[in-house]
């Protein structure tokens, strides 16, 4: 048995040439609540150090974490990164930070995952086809999952994550929104602890379709799966229209907002708190909790870019995998 009774995390930096490694290293120099492992290439890291002016000291994955001491899983980049500025021949190794640490996680050697930003464009540009690590985790594990951001006060899960707006409406339909809602129920309730979940649901179109007059998905797809899962017990509210939903007197009585779309609840969510927010992966068998931000490659290096988010998912995901634990 480890003497370090912290839950141990995967700490994944990210595109090694935006604010990723910077953000782990600040991270790296303060207790935390999860016992971290990062995968990563120790030259970045060890620049990343450098430019900031702080201690970080690279150990073997099997130590523990402290104040500036990171136990590392080396993953070699083929070049050096350049602080803002991507490099296609490091997609592959981007990439394969991530599959090594979701192996681990998956095995059970690791509890849980926190990452930071990755730069969608460069994975592409390498010959990798990428939307989102959201979309790669689920690939790996074989299993559906829904896309949450959270604040202390706010909750918001998508129905859809990474898609053009025009093909938003027959992406959302009746088995994928019944799925989306049971990932979100079960979730809140077995992670966050909430007995019994009240979820708000936005309808897609303006004035959630007015009575059909600007749409007709809530008539035929939202509303009878929301019908059918209030007998099952489920406490939803909606479809309702987005620009009144996140009213104060409607949030203070739900516990999550399930938005259709990207763009229909997250904009109200990082206006509310934007440092303090963190992207959660609801329905993996782990834990995973990112940053709510991008790689920022005009701050990479020059150390002001701020890790609130980075150290807010490093607490939540050490919080659900130490729940996960126990249970």
């Amino acid at each position: 048995m480890r003497a370090d009774s912290r839950p141990r995390l995967a700490l994944v930096p990210g595109e090694p040439a935006g604010i990723g490694p910077e953000l782990a290293v600040r991270l790296a120099q303060q207790p935390t609540a999860g016992n971290l492992v990062a995968f990563a290439d120790p030259d970045t890291l060890q620049s990343a150090a450098a430019a900031l002016s702080l201690p970080l000291r690279l150990v073997d994955p099997e130590q523990d974490s402290a104040p500036g001491v990171l136990p590392l899983h080396a993953v070699r980049q083929a070049v050096p990164s350049r602080f803002g500025q991507t490099d296609p021949a490091n997609a592959a190794s981007t990439i394969a930070c991530l599959r090594a640490a979701a192996e681990a996680c998956l095995g059970g050697h690791l509890g849980g995952m926190v990452t930071g930003p990755i730069h969608k464009a460069a994975i592409n540009a390498g010959g990798i086809e990428y939307s989102g690590t959201t979309e790669l985790l689920a690939g790996w594990a074989g299993c559906e999952v829904v896309m949450m951001l959270a604040t202390p006060e706010l909750r918001v899960a998508l129905a859809t994550t990474h898609l053009p707006l025009a093909e938003v409406p027959a992406a959302i339909t009746r088995r994928s929104l019944e799925t989306t809602l049971r990932i979100l129920h079960r979730d809140l309730g077995e992670r966050f602890g909430i007995a019994a979940p009240r979820i708000i649901v936005l309808g897609l179109n303006p004035h959630a379709g007015e009575d059909g007059l600007l749409g007709r998905e809530e008539i035929e797809t939202l509303a009878p799966v929301l019908e059918s899962l209030r007998a099952e017990g489920f406490q939803l509210e909606g479809p309702l229209p987005a620009d009144t939903a996140f009213l104060p007197h409607r949030l203070q009585r739900a516990d999550a907002v399930l938005a259709m779309y990207h763009d229909q609840g997250l904009p109200v969510l990082k206006y509310s708190g934007f440092e303090r927010a963190v992207n959660i992966t609801l329905g993996l068998p782990y834990p995973r909790v990112a940053v709510d931000h991008g790689t920022a490659l005009d701050l990479a290096g020059r150390g002001i870019a701020l890790p609130d988010s980075l150290v807010a998912a490093e607490a939540l995901c050490a919080r659900l995998a130490a729940r996960q634990r126990t249970a």
